[in-house]
């Protein structure tokens, strides 16, 4: 398989070093909005273009990993470049995906290609647990948690904000609530019952502080519905203490089982991630070989992790796997 990286910053980075580790794979593109001399890739042989030259190595990918921010590049980039490749994202911004996959989607079909969409750990692998537990425990109730880690989302949609320099977004859940649910109590959570969210900005000299922290508070889809605190501090305390990607977080489902539902169960999937970009993008060339595989079988248009066979995921057999996986 031949993959191409869209965007070179922490994502891009992190695909260029899940290709080295998977060898069915090899990266043979990096596009950048940056000059091309001015950026230094791991990979010698690899080559760097401006994405303004990228219909014009479309024979040199077989997957295209487009690696942008989810709150403005994601939804333009994945439809505009699902016409010409087979592409891959990791658009995270729940309330809206079934908009980016209807984009996302006509685009894919109107090129002849397939997209895959919302993939990482979540949306992604605690989707695909969220679905399993509810089809496997059908009364009772989900809970996700988050943290406590950086959200590359939610920093990046900060770091959009006019007057700020840098930023790193914390999502920290509510201890008391992890614990009543991990005691299979079931109880009805808020969406600000369940996380707080704490936020470290730098903000650019002049700029308005009180303007920044309210636009941050009020933001929909990402801070509006919770405890936010924002927190000014400069470049070199940034650096030093949040220098890290850490992330985490757990979905647990409690459900009653029995004729009289006497019995309780509680399932739960955890993770815990010294790099989130760095598992994000593990997550995504697992999820590119898939692509890849359904679009030589003539499957086209948009899909999610919820539409992909496990089997499509992994270099090994089926033969192999029903040896040493199931």
């Amino acid at each position: 398989m031949k993959i191409g990286i869209l965007g070179y910053g922490n994502l891009g980075r992190g695909v260029e070093c899940a290709v080295k580790q998977n060898s069915d794979m090899e990266l043979t593109c990096v596009f950048t909005r940056r000059d091309p001399s001015t950026v230094k890739i791991l990979t010698d042989t690899a080559k760097v273009y401006n994405v303004d030259e990228i219909l014009n190595h479309k024979d040199e990918v077989d997957v295209l990993i487009i690696c942008g921010g989810s709150a403005t590049d994601l939804p333009e980039m994945t439809p505009k470049y699902a016409k010409d490749f087979n592409v891959i994202d990791s658009f995270d911004t729940h309330a809206t995906i079934p908009q980016h996959f209807a984009n996302v989607d006509a685009a894919a079909k109107a090129g002849d290609h397939i997209a895959m969409i919302s993939v990482g750990w979540d949306p992604g692998m605690f989707s695909l647990n969220r679905v399993y537990a509810n089809a496997i425990l059908n009364d009772g109730a989900d809970y996700t948690f988050w943290g406590r880690g950086v959200s590359q989302g939610h920093s990046d949609a900060i770091r959009r904000i006019d007057g700020v320099q840098d930023a790193r977004q914390y999502t920290v859940p509510v201890p008391a609530a992890l614990e009543s649910v991990r005691n299979g109590e079931m109880p009805e959570l808020t969406t600000r019952q369940k996380h707080t969210r704490e936020c470290y900005v730098v903000a650019k000299d002049g700029a308005d502080k009180a303007k920044i922290e309210k636009e941050i508070k009020e933001m929909p889809n990402y801070f509006a519905d919770y405890d936010t605190t924002v927190t000014f501090i400069s470049q070199e305390e940034l650096d030093k203490n949040h220098k890290g990607i850490p992330h985490g977080g757990c979905v647990i489902r409690t459900g009653k089982t029995g004729w009289n539902l006497e019995n309780t169960h509680v399932i739960e999937y955890n993770l815990k991630l010294d790099s989130n970009p760095e598992f994000t993008t593990s997550v995504l060339i697992a999820y590119a070989r898939a692509a890849f595989r359904m679009y030589k079988e003539g499957q086209r248009g948009c899909k999610t992790v919820l539409d992909v066979a496990p089997a499509y995921l992994c270099q090994q057999s089926g033969e192999e796997l029903r040896a040493h996986m199931l």
